[in-house]
């Protein structure tokens, strides 16, 4: 049986130690909700020994094991309810690429490259600036709160990706920040956010979230209208070819190809690019959000 913890830093060790092999998004949450929970119970209590009163934590708030069943039974019911419901099994090839459309995340994934293009020129710029000044002005006095800022203004940047990403690409991403050495002198804490590897690597997906924005945008962009056009010309086509007056809208597909062959063959390659866009906005969604997971949440550490 577990030893019952004496302080707070034990308590949480032994919380993560229980919570082997959960999410590290998780993992990141319960230890937040702990630490928050107990800091305020020992500020509350001033006079208490800190081992007596986690003593008493242990059976109210509960011992770390306890506390991390919780968590994980907690953890499937909400992946349960918020789970997109399954798309009925398709048989064949043809089905299987034709059945993207009915996949919510082809959808979602697509509409997350189309504002990743925003998001990315936020962050870059946040990130770019913010260094910059924060390097600029380390030697003066007044550098200690504009580097502090801007790494608080960069962890909160990271929170909100992380909730764009769980709501579109699917993937399970912390709900709470994280704060390291929480009752230390705050030097050690603005030492602790430096030396902290997530601080570095959240700006380097802020980084390159320009390029890979401008990326997602273009394809989503080009695959969307170049289908679109090529459908809607293959149908202004057919329309123009039954002699109907298009009010002097033209296609002049029969300049390439035959009418016969050049409006089938349009409107074919505009339906399947629209659907091999879709497909590519599902694969772009699985992708990312294991990159975001990778550079956005800290790797569970037991």
């Amino acid at each position: 049986m577990t030893p019952t913890p004496t302080t707070i830093p034990e308590y949480l060790a032994q919380l993560r130690a229980a919570l082997r092999g959960a999410d590290p998004a998780l993992v990141q949450d319960a230890l937040y909700d702990a630490e928050e929970y107990l800091r305020s119970e020992l500020a509350a209590n001033p006079g208490t020994d800190e081992a007596s009163l986690l003593a008493g934590i242990a059976t109210s708030y509960g011992a770390p094991e306890e506390v991390a069943e919780i968590y994980r039974d907690t953890e499937v019911q909400v992946s349960q309810a918020l789970r997109t419901p399954p798309a009925p099994p398709r048989q064949g090839a043809m089905a299987a690429f034709f059945g993207v459309a009915a996949d919510p995340r082809a959808w979602a994934g697509l509409f997350y490259m189309l504002l990743s293009l925003a998001t990315g020129i936020v962050y870059f710029t946040t990130v770019v600036t913010g260094f910059s000044l924060s390097a600029g002005m380390i030697v003066l006095i007044i550098g200690i709160p504009v580097v502090v800022l801007f790494v608080g203004i960069v962890r909160i940047l990271s929170l909100v990706e992380g909730r764009i990403v769980e709501v579109m690409l699917g993937e399970r991403m912390p709900r709470r920040p994280l704060y390291q050495g929480r009752g230390q002198p705050w030097l050690q804490r603005i030492g602790a956010m430096f030396t902290d590897p997530r601080t570095w690597s959240t700006m380097l997906y802020m980084l390159l979230m320009l390029p890979l924005g401008v990326a997602y945008f273009t394809v989503a962009v080009t695959g969307m209208s170049t289908s679109l056009g090529l459908v809607l010309g293959a149908v202004l086509a057919a329309l123009q070819g039954l002699g109907l007056d298009l009010g002097g809208l033209r296609t002049d597909l029969d300049v390439l190809l035959p009418a016969w062959l050049g409006v089938p063959l349009c409107f074919l390659l505009g339906v399947l690019g629209f659907f091999l866009t879709l497909h590519i906005a599902r694969g772009v969604a699985r992708v990312h959000g294991a990159l975001a997971k990778h550079l956005l949440v800290k790797t569970a550490q037991y």
